[in-house]
């Protein structure tokens, strides 16, 4: 294992360029492993704007940066994190293309919540890489620390879907067991992506511009995954000491209408025609 520590988080926007440069020339083998790095960001700092920016186009409340001490919303060590995980992930080492990868799900062990004033260390590294019935899947961590002590980890999932004499099943994946009653209605603007691109620092293009998007194959600009899952959880509730796991099932197109359902410890995000596009849990 080589541990790479850094000073600051990686700017996202050239990770971005060097991913997409880069995919065309990587050719995915049966057999690849994941790259033995981790990366170490001691003392993450939180912007107050931009974590005030994050609540507000997510709907977490205290979107107020005057809240500096209020708990961290649970999704966003993940942003913290993301530019560690596009480094490792847009490396000449990481065997899959960034271009296409698809967040599968995405997964949260909250052990304690966070402060905004607090300072986590932060870890990043991809655990593995399993066969899938439609390519490769690459799991990656996210660990944050305060003072050696493990407070938050995730878990997320990256499908690169290519050729493949796999055949078992894909990695298990949460139940969906019917639809949930609706507790809210949501219409969705144009411009959510670009919004929450400005507030979570991830620009790509698929979620900025129907222009960008087709460039991609799909008819309008989508709605970042974890914009989603984070809209969810925040009608939900996810304080404290809790666990989330959240699979991804459809692209939300921009804008458009959808429909939060939950019961118990269950939610799911529907659209037209009860399609399906994340389903989870908070426990």
């Amino acid at each position: 294992m080589t541990v790479v520590r850094l000073d600051s988080a990686p700017s996202l926007t050239p990770l971005l360029a060097r991913g997409a440069l880069r995919s065309p020339l990587k050719r995915v083998a049966e057999g690849a492993v994941a790259p033995p790095t981790r990366l170490v960001l001691r003392d993450a700092a939180i912007d107050p704007g931009r974590l005030a920016a994050y609540r507000a186009v997510c709907g977490f409340p205290g979107s107020g940066s005057t809240a500096s001490s209020a708990e961290l919303p649970v999704t966003y060590p993940h942003i913290l994190g993301f530019p560690l995980a596009m480094r490792l992930m847009a490396a000449r080492e990481f065997p899959l293309p960034l271009l296409g990868l698809v967040h599968t799900t995405f997964a949260v062990d909250q052990h304690r919540p966070l402060s905004a004033d607090e300072r986590p260390e932060l870890t990043v590294y991809a655990e593995k890489l399993s066969p899938h019935r439609r390519g490769t899947e690459a799991l990656l961590v996210t660990e944050a620390r305060l003072a050696g002590e493990l407070v938050w980890e995730s878990r997320s999932t990256y499908l690169a879907r290519h050729s493949t004499s796999y055949e078992g099943p894909g990695p298990e994946r949460a139940a969906a067991d019917g639809p949930l009653p609706v507790r809210a209605e949501w219409d969705l603007p144009g411009d959510l992506g670009r919004r929450y691109g400005a507030a979570s620092g991830d620009r790509n293009p698929i979620h900025l511009h129907p222009l960008t998007a087709k460039l991609f194959g799909f008819p309008r600009a989508i709605a970042h995954g974890m914009w989603t899952v984070a809209r969810c959880l925040a009608e939900h509730g996810a304080e404290g000491s809790v666990r989330v796991h959240a699979e991804f099932r459809a692209p939300v197109l921009l804008p458009g209408r959808v429909s939060y359902g939950a019961e118990g410890e269950r939610f799911a995000l529907r659209g037209a025609g009860e399609r399906v596009h994340l389903s989870g849990f908070v426990r």
